[in-house]
C-alpha cells in the first residue's frame, strides 16, 4: 500500500541523514588528521577507520531498503546510492593516502635516525633488512585490501540473495492471495447450490402435495357420482 511504501522510505531517509553526517564528520576529520604526524596521525585514522566502517554499514542498509521496495520508487533510491558509494570511495582513498603518508613519513625517520647516528655505518645489509620490511608491509596492506573487497562482494552477494527471497515472498504472498479468492467463490457456489436444492425439494413436495389433493378430489367426484 501506499502508506507501507511511504514508511519504508522513510526508514531509508533515516539512514540517508545519517549516512550524511557521518560523511560530513569524516571530511573534517580527514582534515585535521593530515595535519598531524606520528603516533597523532595514526590514532586519529585508526578512528576514521572506525566510523569508515560505519559509514558501509548504513550504504549497506540503505541499499537493502531500497531492493525491497516497489520499482519506481527503487529506481530513484538506487541511484541516489550509486552517488553516496561514490562518496565513500573517495573518502576511503583520502584515508588511505593519510595512512600512507604516515607510514612514509615513519620510514624516512627510521632512515634519517640511522643516518643521524653515522651515515657511513649504514651498511647495504641494513638497507636491505629496511627494503624487506617496507615490501613486507606492502604485502600486508595488500592483504588487508584484497581480504576488504573479498567481504563486501560477500555482502554484496548477501544482499542480492535477500532481495530475491524478498521477491520469492511476494510472489508467494501473491498466489496465497488468489487462492483464498478462489476458495472463497467456491463457498459462494456451494451456498447457492445447497439454496437450490433446498428450493426444489420443497417444490417437489409441494408438487406431491397437489398432486395428492387433486387425486382426493378427482376419487370424490367419482363417489358421487356413481352413489347418484
Amino acid at each position: 500500500t501506499v502508506e507501507d511504501l511511504n514508511t519504508m522510505s522513510e526508514v531509508f531517509e533515516g539512514y540517508e541523514r545519517q549516512y550524511c553526517e557521518l560523511s560530513a564528520s569524516l571530511s573534517k576529520k580527514c582534515t585535521s588528521a593530515s595535519l598531524l604526524d606520528g603516533e597523532q596521525k595514526k590514532q586519529k585514522v585508526s578512528e576514521i577507520k572506525v566510523r569508515v566502517d560505519e559509514a558501509e554499514a548504513l550504504i549497506r542498509k540503505m541499499d537493502l531498503e531500497a531492493r525491497s521496495l516497489q520499482p519506481n520508487v527503487r529506481a530513484v533510491l538506487l541511484a541516489k546510492l550509486r552517488e553516496y558509494k561514490s562518496d565513500l570511495n573517495n573518502l576511503k582513498s583520502e584515508v588511505k593516502r593519510i595512512a600512507s603518508s604516515n607510514l612514509n613519513q615513519a620510514a624516512r625517520d627510521e632512515l634519517l635516525e640511522s643516518g643521524m647516528a653515522d651515515a657511513q655505518t649504514v651498511s647495504a645489509d641494513q638497507r636491505s633488512r629496511l627494503l624487506t620490511s617496507t615490501e613486507r608491509l606492502n604485502k600486508s596492506s595488500d592483504r588487508v585490501r584484497d581480504s576488504r573487497k573479498t567481504m563486501l562482494e560477500t555482502e554484496e552477494l548477501g544482499v542480492s540473495i535477500l532481495h530475491d527471497l524478498h521477491q520469492q515472498r511476494q510472489s508467494l504472498l501473491h498466489a496465497h492471495g488468489t487462492l483464498h479468492g478462489v476458495d472463497d467463490n467456491i463457498s459462494k457456489s456451494k451456498k447457492i447450490l445447497t439454496a437450490m436444492s433446498r428450493r426444489m425439494s420443497r417444490n417437489k413436495w409441494l408438487i406431491g402435495s397437489i398432486v395428492v389433493v387433486l387425486v382426493l378430489a378427482l376419487i370424490l367426484i367419482l363417489y358421487f357420482k356413481l352413489k347418484n
